[in-house]
């Protein structure tokens, strides 16, 4: 699954350029509808992101792309690979450049709030 945000100035820090939140922000909703897509029905909630480092700083105008692909399905949890590309040029990096990646994973939750097999 592909999907596009474009960078606005409320989204930038004080320098000038992207809070890191709003761009983990964004990979969580993204992720979420993923996984809210493939295993409709169940109720997800996110329990950790793998190596959050920022590599590159990204600009005001960036067209991010981001790119979800499932990587693991446990009894109880779901894994999914982020990896988000610049798709305009900026900060001499070339389009398609990964300003950032990381892995996201989820936990199925039953009516109770408790931990859920995935296949029930």
């Amino acid at each position: 699954m592909h999907h596009y945000k474009i960078v606005l100035p409320e989204h930038l820090n004080d320098y000038g350029y992207l809070f890191g939140g709003n761009l983990l922000k964004w990979i969580d909703e993204i992720a979420y509808i993923r996984v809210s897509l493939d295993l409709p029905g169940r109720k997800f909630v996110t329990i950790g992101l793998d190596q959050v480092e920022f590599k590159h700083q990204i600009e005001r105008g960036q067209i991010l792309c981001f790119e979800c692909e499932q990587i693991r399905t446990g009894t109880t949890s779901v894994s999914y690979h982020v990896n988000v590309t610049g798709e305009r040029y900026s900060q001499g990096h070339e389009t398609g450049t990964t300003l950032f990646e990381t892995n996201i994973t989820f936990v199925c939750l039953n009516a109770d709030g408790e931990k859920s097999k995935i296949d029930s």
